[in-house]
């Protein structure tokens, strides 16, 4: 029996599935959105924000708080969760995509990563036995291997070589965990990223390999990198049917609303992606009912709430008129209550698929969605 990861049912349309994932801090129900917290902020949200928005977990981002505060600052407070008043679970990555978004200043070696801070241009080295060390200073919950994410379009040589070395660290990064112990004496979890390209029989190459390599957990890299949105479901539905059913699967970096439920109904559990803080700040809502620009003029007599279904203090108690006055007026709390009301509606949607998968009507409750969602755009 797997005690980390327990499935609870299967859609009986399609691979959706929801589960339970069981860590020191939180009990975590699949499948989830993870609020990214690059620099250990979810940006513009307060932890008690999050905490009654009942988020579980949060990412924390290996390259960034290494840099700044560095990992040796936030062991002294006692790993992350103490650093930044955090009781629910953190999944940290490995910096391995600032290696493919940094291409510029850095440079990859058989045994690492050497780059250039984006701070201060200072020297630094990655391997993938030092990675694991930082997270281990860092105390997450979930630890992800360091791998090189190949852009697109990219050719066959060059994403070969590059997922024969993702593997190579993938498996020193496992038999160096295990060498370990965690440092809070919580429980650590360790996530292998499958890699490939958008070449299908690389992508089942890497996978085989990675399964015999036993992680706790797996996720799908190098997707959401510029490939097509048919592309990136179709090489998550090949993954999908070969990862094993007993453990969590991850789709990193992914994506609109749109994406995660299709990617839902392929068979993932856990999802992540910069987007709803990021737009929001830009003034662009996810609603149930569609996208919203707030800045457009349309909304400046609007007294219609943000969005009634979802239940957070940002989307049941201002007016879209006044959130637009907010942006119109260059004031903060506009992008506060954005982005708190945007992860409020990720934090939903995930919640509302995996009641769906349990009732037996995903299916039909996804199509109606989508219909709907881009019926109502702007």
């Amino acid at each position: 029996m797997n005690e980390f990861f327990t499935l609870i049912k299967k859609d009986g349309e399609s691979k959706a599935r929801a589960g339970i994932l069981k860590t020191t801090y939180a009990e975590i129900e699949t499948p989830v959105f993870m609020p990214v917290g690059t620099n250990a902020t979810v940006k513009a949200i307060q932890q008690r924000e999050l905490l009654e928005l009942d988020t579980r977990i949060i990412l924390g981002n290996t390259y960034h708080l290494y840099l700044r505060p560095g990992d040796d600052t936030i062991h002294e407070f006692g790993g992350l969760h103490k650093f930044m008043n955090w009781n629910r679970a953190i999944l940290t990555d490995s910096g391995g995509y600032q290696v493919f978004s940094l291409k510029d200043i850095r440079k990859i070696t058989e045994d690492g990563v050497e780059f250039k801070s984006h701070i201060d241009g200072s020297k630094h080295f990655f391997t993938p036995e030092i990675v694991v060390d930082i997270q281990r200073n860092l105390g997450s919950d979930i630890m992800m291997v360091l791998d090189e994410c190949a852009p697109y379009p990219a050719d066959r040589t060059y994403v070969r070589k590059s997922m024969d070395l993702s593997l190579d660290w993938a498996e020193r990064s496992i038999e160096y965990f295990k060498s370990k112990t965690p440092k809070y004496g919580n429980k650590q979890f360790m996530f292998g990223i499958a890699q490939g390209g958008m070449y299908n029989d690389l992508r089942v190459e890497y996978l085989r390999k990675m399964i015999d390599l036993n992680f706790d957990g797996n996720a799908i890299g190098g997707l959401s990198v510029g490939e097509p949105n048919e592309m990136m479901y179709d090489i998550t539905e090949l993954s999908t049917d070969i990862l094993p059913k007993d453990k969590p699967r991850y789709l990193m970096g992914v994506g609109t609303p749109v994406d995660i439920l299709e990617c839902i109904e392929r068979g993932i559990d856990m999802f992540d992606c910069v987007m709803p803080t990021r737009n929001a700040r830009n003034g662009q809502l996810f609603t149930s009912r569609g996208k919203i620009n707030i800045k457009n003029a349309k909304y400046k007599l609007s007294n219609e709430q943000i969005d009634p279904n979802v239940d957070s203090y940002a989307s049941q108690n201002f007016s879209l008129g006044y959130l637009r006055h907010l942006f119109i007026a260059d004031e903060i709390l506009g992008l506060q209550l954005a982005s708190l009301h945007n992860i409020a509606f990720y934090l939903w949607l995930a919640r509302t698929a995996r009641e769906k998968i349990l009732s037996g009507e995903f299916k039909e409750w996804k199509r109606e969605f989508i219909q709907i969602y881009k019926g109502n755009q702007g």
